[in-house]
C-alpha cells in the first residue's frame, strides 16, 4: 500500500510539473501586465486620475501613447476595447490613460469646450502634460516618440494637447472628435458637434498656433477617423479638422493620396516637404465609436463593445502603422 501511495504522489507531482512546464512555454500564458494608477504625477489641476500600462520587461527608450477614453468611458475600458493595450505587448510600447472623473463632467467626458481645461497650463489639458512627465521619467521612454489619440470628448482632447502641447507629441490620431477651438468658434459644444463652426482654414490654423505663442515648429502629424452615419459628432468636423491642421502644418486642402483602406476612403495630404501633415478615414456607414477589428491577424485588434464598433478596420492599429510602432 506504502509504495502505491507513493507512487500515485509520484504520478501527481509529475503531472503538476508538466503542466507548469506548459505554462511557460505556451504563448500567451505567462503573466501579463497589469493596468495601474499612478498618483501624485503632478499638482493635477484638472483633478483627473492617471493609468498606465507597461508591458513586462519593456525597455528604456521605447515610444509612449497616450490614449483618451470617450464619455460614459473609463480608461480600463477604453485601453482595452480600443487595441491599445494589445498592440502595446506585441510592439513594446508604454501606454498612459488619463481617466476623467464624474466631479468633473457627470458624463466622463473630458471637457474640450471649456477654456479652463483647454489652455496650455491650466485644467485637464495641463494634468495630461504631467502624465506624460512622469511616464516619461518613470520608464525613460523616447521624448522623440510620443503620441496622443482619443475618441469623440478625447478626440477634442487629443487635438487640444496637440495645439497646447506640439513639442511633446510627434502625432495624434482623433476618432469622432473636434477641432481645437471648436466650441469657441461655434458659440457651443453642441453646434460644434451637430452643425460645425463656420470657419476657413486660416482661422482654424490661427487658433492652434495661438494656442503656443511663438512656437515655430514643428508640429504633429494629424489622423482622423469618422464615420458618415455618425449623428453625434456629424462628418464635418474631419473635413474641419483636416482644415485646420494642414493650414497649421502649411499644406494645402487637396489630397496628395486618395485609396481605400479595407474598403472605406482614405486620404493624405502632404506638407511643402513632402512628409505627411494629415491622413483621413472616412469610416462608411459607421455610427459614433472607435474602429476596432477582433481576432487574431495581423492587422486585427480590439474588442467590440459599447461605441467601440466592429467594422473590419482597427484604428489603434493603422495609427500604430502610420507612427512606425511596428517596426521597433
Amino acid at each position: 500500500m506504502t509504495q502505491t501511495r507513493a507512487a500515485r504522489h509520484l504520478t501527481v507531482l509529475a503531472t503538476l510539473l508538466v503542466a507548469l512546464i506548459a505554462a511557460f512555454l505556451t504563448p500567451g500564458r505567462a503573466s501579463a501586465a497589469s493596468l495601474q494608477e499612478v498618483t501624485g504625477f503632478g499638482t493635477n489641476p484638472g483633478a483627473l486620475r492617471m493609468f498606465r500600462y507597461v508591458p513586462d520587461g519593456l525597455p528604456a527608450g521605447r515610444p509612449v501613447v497616450v490614449a483618451l477614453h470617450g464619455c460614459t468611458q473609463d480608461a480600463s475600458g477604453y485601453g482595452t476595447g480600443s487595441g491599445w493595450l494589445q498592440l502595446a505587448d506585441r510592439w513594446g510600447f508604454s501606454v498612459v490613460l488619463p481617466q476623467q472623473q464624474s466631479a468633473n463632467n457627470a458624463s466622463n467626458c473630458f471637457d474640450w469646450f471649456q477654456s479652463g481645461d483647454i489652455e496650455r497650463g491650466q485644467g485637464e489639458a495641463a494634468s495630461v502634460a504631467q502624465m506624460v512627465d512622469r511616464q516619461l521619467a518613470d520608464v525613460g521612454g523616447d521624448t522623440s516618440r510620443v503620441y496622443v489619440t482619443g475618441l469623440s470628448a478625447g478626440g477634442g482632447m487629443t487635438a487640444v494637447m496637440m495645439a497646447d502641447y506640439p513639442e511633446k507629441f510627434a502625432a495624434g490620431g482623433i476618432v469622432a472628435g473636434l477641432p481645437y477651438g471648436c466650441a469657441q468658434a461655434a458659440g457651443s459644444p453642441y453646434v460644434c458637434m451637430y452643425v460645425g463652426a463656420t470657419q476657413t482654414a486660416k482661422q482654424w490654423g490661427d487658433r492652434v498656433r495661438a494656442a503656443r505663442p511663438g512656437y515655430g515648429g514643428p508640429w504633429p502629424a494629424l489622423t482622423v477617423f469618422q464615420g458618415t452615419a455618425d449623428y453625434t459628432v456629424k462628418p464635418v468636423n474631419m473635413t474641419d479638422l483636416m482644415k485646420q491642421w494642414t493650414d497649421v502644418h502649411g499644406a494645402d486642402q487637396t489630397a496628395d493620396v486618395g485609396d481605400t483602406v479595407a474598403g472605406y476612403p482614405h486620404q493624405i495630404f502632404r506638407d511643402p516637404a513632402g512628409n505627411t501633415a494629415v491622413e483621413t478615414y472616412s469610416i462608411t456607414g459607421m455610427g459614433h465609436g472607435q474602429p476596432v477589428d477582433p481576432g487574431s491577424g495581423t492587422a486585427q485588434c480590439g474588442a467590440a463593445g459599447a461605441y467601440l464598433l466592429d467594422v473590419n478596420l482597427c484604428a489603434a492599429y493603422r495609427l500604430g502603422l502610420a507612427w512606425g510602432l511596428s517596426a521597433g
